[in-house]
Parts: C-alpha cells; structure tokens; sequence
C-alpha cells in the first residue's frame, strides 16, 4: 500500500495508524516475506551486495597488512596511543544496542509495535558486535597473544590483569554477543520451520530444516518457545545497560581530564541506543522499499523509531551540556582545559560536527510531517550516525593530544590504513545484513500475526453498551462521542 494511503487510515477506537495495513490475513503474510527468500535474486541486491563484498575485502587487505607491518601503519603518535581502532569499537559497540533494547525491553513491556522490526534489528546487533569484536583483537599489537586476554593458562602461569577495563570489554561484549546470537536464533525458529515447509528443493529444505531444530508448531513447542524467549529477553535487558557502561569505563577509570567523569556509564548507554535506533531506521528505510513491506513495515514503527530517536538525541545533548558544567563547576582548570580546547582547539571542526548532527538535526523530529517522511527520516538517521562517530573520535583524540607535558603535544591524522578498518568494517556489516536479507526471513512473521486482526479471538463482535432503563440493546459505538 502507498504512503499515503497508511497515513490515511486509522485505527477508529484508537486514533492512531494500524501497525500492519493493506488488509494481509495469514496467509498472505507469509507470502509477502517469504518472498525475498524464494524469488529470483534481484538485481538491486547485487548492486548493493557486491561493493559491500569489496569494502570487506579491504578489511581483511588492511588487516593482512597490519599483522605484517604493525600498528605503525596507523596514524597513532605519542601521546594519541588510541585512534580510529578504539573509536571504532566503541561505534560498533553502540550500532549493536537498538536491537536488544528493540527484542527485550520492548517485548517484556509488550510493545506490540516492535515485531515488524525486531528481527533485523536483532540481526543489525550480531553483525554490529562482529565487527566491534574485530577491533580489540587486532588493536593490541601481538595479536597472536590476544588470547592472554582470557583467563586460559599459559606458559606464563600468569592470569589476566582483571582490574584493567580492557579485560571487562572481553566478558562484557562476548556476553551480549552470545545472548543476542541465541535470541536472535531462538525467534528464527518458527520462521525457518515456516520455510522449510515452502521449499521446493531438497537442498533447501534440508538446510532450513536443519536449523529449524524439528519445529512443528505443537502447542508444547510453543509453550517451550515462549518460555524460553521471555528468559532470554530478561537476560538480555539488563546487558543493554551493563555492556556500553563497561565500555565507558575504557575511558572513565583513566587519569586523564575529559576522560575521568562519572557521567560517562548513562552517557554512553543513551549514546549506543541513539546510533542503534538510528541505523535501524537507516536499514529500514531502505529495506521496506526494496522488500516491498510497507505494509509490514509501516509509517507508526517509523514514527515510533523516530520518537525514541528525538529522546535519545536529547538525552546526548544534555550529557554535552553536563559535561561542561561540570568541567567549569569543577575549578578544575586542567578538565575546563580540555573541553575548552575540545570546541575551539585543534578538533573544533570534529566537536562541531558531532554538536552538529547529535543535537540539531534530530530536533526535526518534532514535527510529526518529519517523523513520517521516509527521505527525512533516512537523511537525519545518516547525520546521527555521522555525528556518533566523531563523538567518540573527538572523546579519544580530543583528550589524549594535549597530554601532561606540552612539550609532547601531537596532533593525530589518519592514515590511508585506519580509514581502510573504518570502511572496511562497514563492509563487514553490509556484507552479513545483505546475507540476512537474502536467506533469512527478515521479518518475524510468527510475532507479526499476533497483532493482525485474526490473532484476535473476539475480532469482529460487535461491542455492546446496555444503558439503565433502556429496553434495547445497541452497539458501543452508536451515537459515542
């Protein structure tokens, strides 16, 4: 259905747009999103499937190069002993938040607008920590000791420094990974069961039928699947906070001024929800269009995305605001230092980008025309992006190229090889979603038929009102105000 015609139609108890619209019953919701699996490969997705493959093959050259040369192919100096590696992981890290906070908080607080969109936001948090997890593998320098990191013995008898928040960052992302993965893959069950049903060939049927675990859609089954889901959303929600505050914690257990802040653990946390929703609306924007889901995907969930986008944003701003205050109220004049030099130093132009693109350009989002226009909606969600990723380049650089001595002040400049990683790794996470969008149903159909109209045993009664001391009965509805 047309845009115009989902913003038409409204709900008339509620007042609002349906969550599904075009008139779909069960049946016909499965055809429409078992179709991008079944039908012949668009030309569309090779077009985007191919570049992302090639920006993937400059990751691995870069990464190639890195373990051959060393971490002086990057343009780190004293004292910028961090660049684009950390800056990345803490980004990635972020992107991968929305989908949990999407999958569980919402579920458990029974959102029912989250089903068109919790599936490939759950795949967009997979991907998002694969590439977060590449960054402090290859970032240490003898990469092929990475595995101290680990509490394994070695032949150094020696355990892992556990007070140093490098080693948090290990437990605290393979843990989200981990859970997200099998919550991820828990939901897929019945979907892939429903393909495995549909497929016409052998091959097909075999794989999907393999990962469909032997799901028949019993009632026991189901009673499993619902218990088990609603465990791991409770498992997951609280790894939404826990996991970008240990991030933070890279940073906040440092002596160094603009890094050793109590703000940063809710600062973070807010920051990671904010570029999560806002690459969910980046891909769902372009999927719903590509897919053919507007139906499923509709201008409520967009609406909704950009609601929590606005909140989030705002509680960024604010952060900023808090940040400065405090390194004023402080009379510290070595922290006032560094935030003063942060907005009219060396990286004004990083600062005011990041002020730029995190603080204004959501503040569009207050108009509703804006909250449901998809090339709105698409162009502030790559701002924030954007702006999300100079926040954390401008927290590392910012910070570390005024050190102590100013006689060791440096100003840090990428090379050709760290911009390699950052594109790179886009290309990593491009490459898996255009995988997914391929192979995998990308909507949760299973959740998405309990808001359809059929899902609703009393669909279609007719609501009655007795009034006092009247002889008839009439419908609710009739002469309501």
């Amino acid at each position: 259905m047309a845009q115009s015609s989902d913003n038409a139609y409204h709900d008339p108890l509620s007042g609002r747009a349906p969550l599904i619209v075009g008139g779909h019953d069960f049946h016909s919701l499965t055809e429409a999103v078992a179709a991008p699996l079944e039908r012949k490969t668009p030309l569309g997705w090779w077009l985007f499937f191919i570049p992302s493959l090639a920006m993937l093959g400059l990751f691995g050259l870069s990464i190639g190069w890195l373990f051959w040369e060393g971490t002086g192919i990057w343009g780190l100096n004293n004292p910028v002993n961090w660049g684009f590696a950390i800056v990345n992981f803490v980004f990635w890290v972020g992107i991968g938040h929305a989908g949990t906070l999407i999958s569980a908080i919402l579920f458990l607080f029974r959102q029912k607008w989250r089903t068109s969109i919790n599936r490939a936001a759950e795949a967009m948090t997979i991907f998002a920590v694969m590439c977060a997890l590449t960054f402090p593998g290859i970032h240490v320098g003898r990469v092929w000791v990475a595995y101290w990191m680990f509490p394994l013995p070695n032949q150094m008898a020696m355990w892992p420094n556990f007070r140093s928040p490098l080693i948090w960052d290990v437990f605290a992302v393979s843990i989200y990974g981990t859970v997200s993965l099998m919550f991820w893959y828990v939901g897929l069950i019945p979907d892939l069961a429903t393909v495995r049903d549909r497929a016409k060939t052998h091959l097909r049927r075999l794989i999907y039928g393999i990962f469909a675990l032997g799901w028949r859609g019993s009632h026991r089954a189901w009673l499993h699947y619902e218990r088990a889901y609603l465990l791991l959303a409770g498992l997951a929600t609280p790894l939404v906070l826990s996991v970008h505050s240990v991030v933070s914690m890279d940073f906040a257990v440092a002596q160094l001024p603009g890094w050793h802040t109590t703000i940063f653990p809710p600062y973070f946390v807010a920051g990671a929800i904010f570029s999560g929703f806002a690459m969910v609306i980046t891909l769902m924007v372009i999927c719903r269009v590509a897919f053919k889901m507007e139906d499923i995907i509709t201008v409520r969930h967009m609406e909704n995305m950009a609601k929590i986008t606005l909140l989030t944003g705002s509680m960024v701003g604010y952060a900023y605001g808090i940040e400065f205050f405090i390194a004023w109220y402080s009379s510290n004049p070595y922290e006032f230092g560094v935030f003063v030099n942060r907005a009219f130093g060396d990286y004004a132009w990083a600062y005011w980008i990041m002020v730029s693109c995190n603080v204004i350009s959501p503040q569009i989002f207050w108009f509703k025309k804006a909250r449901t226009t998809m090339a709105i909606l698409f162009v502030v969600s790559i701002f924030v992006n954007i702006g999300m990723w100079f926040e954390r380049f401008v927290i590392v650089a910012s910070s570390l190229h005024h050190d102590f001595l100013p006689s060791s002040w440096d100003y840090y400049s990428a090379t050709f090889w760290d911009f390699a990683s950052l594109i790179g790794s886009f290309g990593l996470f491009f490459t898996m979603f255009c995988l997914f969008c391929r192979f995998l149903p990308m909507v949760a159909t299973a959740e998405v038929k309990t808001v359809l109209p059929g899902a609703d045993p009393h669909a279609g009664e007719e609501r009655i009102r007795i009034e006092p001391g009247a002889a008839t009965v009439r419908p609710a509805t009739e002469g309501a105000g």
